[in-house]
């Protein structure tokens, strides 16, 4: 999974950099035309072209009926009955490539939430460092140290939430900067980013994963809690980041399902792609 992470940051990187300090709707219409893009290569070669034409011939044909012949019940019921038909079978045609498009399109979206999701702290702002042990480890038996660097202050002692299994601290950011926090536990130690101050589009973890393959395939930013330390997930919640249409602040997820989808239909008749 580390592997994967690396590569798809790396296009996305790569993708999002020309337009990194431009307006974001500029990245945003860009992947959204990607995506637009792949949506319709992936329901051309793993969909029933034929069989989505026939269904939607069909649906139209019996549609019609339903206005030609609205003086006869029985007409009536035996053509709503066919466009039911013709509507599952168009379904059943479009479910494959839907199936297939899961995959990619969740990949997507992890990426895209990295970069979109959050915006990093200004300074003299605050956020919770939340540390999540493993089960079976108490936190109020966890001999946890954190180590921040200058660029940000760590305001409190830890608090120790036993039902959770969980340590907090509070911080606030100092200085500019991608700073790195340091957490020992015994022998070992790893780091935790938090993202202060700066412009345009930067990846932002606001989760370190731990053993969860889940976790890892959700949060990419940075590498997982080391194997055999007994910590489920360090967190650093850093602000949501919106993005402002017409005084607006819109979901960066609504824009890019809305984007998305207007792309694909708009190119699909240049690709000759039934939808």
């Amino acid at each position: 999974m580390a592997i994967l992470n690396a590569i798809l940051g790396t296009v996305f990187d790569l993708v999002v950099a020309p337009f990194r300090t431009l307006n974001p709707w500029i990245a945003m219409a860009v992947v959204s035309v990607l995506t637009g893009l792949l949506m319709l290569a992936v329901f051309r070669w793993t969909s029933n072209q034929d069989g989505i034409r026939r269904s939607k011939d069909a649906i139209k044909a019996h549609l019609l009926e339903l206005r030609l012949y609205n003086d006869s019940l029985a007409q009536q019921l035996r053509s709503q009955g066919r466009v039911l038909r013709a509507n599952g079978r168009y379904f059943g045609h479009a479910l494959r490539p839907m199936l297939v498009m899961m995959v990619p399109v969740l990949l997507i979206l992890v990426q895209l939430n990295l970069r979109f999701g959050s915006r990093p702290l200004a300074p003299g702002e605050s956020a919770l460092l939340k540390v999540k042990l493993t089960a079976g480890h108490n936190p109020i038996d966890a001999g946890i140290v954190l180590e921040a660097p200058p660029g940000v202050a760590v305001e409190t002692q830890a608090l120790r939430i036993e039902e959770d299994r969980e340590i907090d601290w509070r911080l606030r950011a100092v200085a500019p900067g991608t700073h790195q926090l340091t957490i020992r536990l015994g022998a070992e130690a790893f780091t935790k980013t938090v993202v202060v101050g700066g412009r345009g589009l930067v990846g932002i973890p606001n989760l370190k994963p731990g053993a969860s393959f889940l976790d890892r395939v959700l949060n990419p930013g940075e590498p997982p809690v080391p194997k055999g330390v007994p910590v489920e997930s360090v967190e650093v919640n850093h602000p949501e980041r919106r993005l402002d249409l017409l005084g607006l602040r819109v979901h960066w997820l609504v824009a890019y399902f809305i984007l998305s989808i207007v792309f694909g239909f708009a190119l699909k008749g240049v690709f000759k792609v039934e939808i």
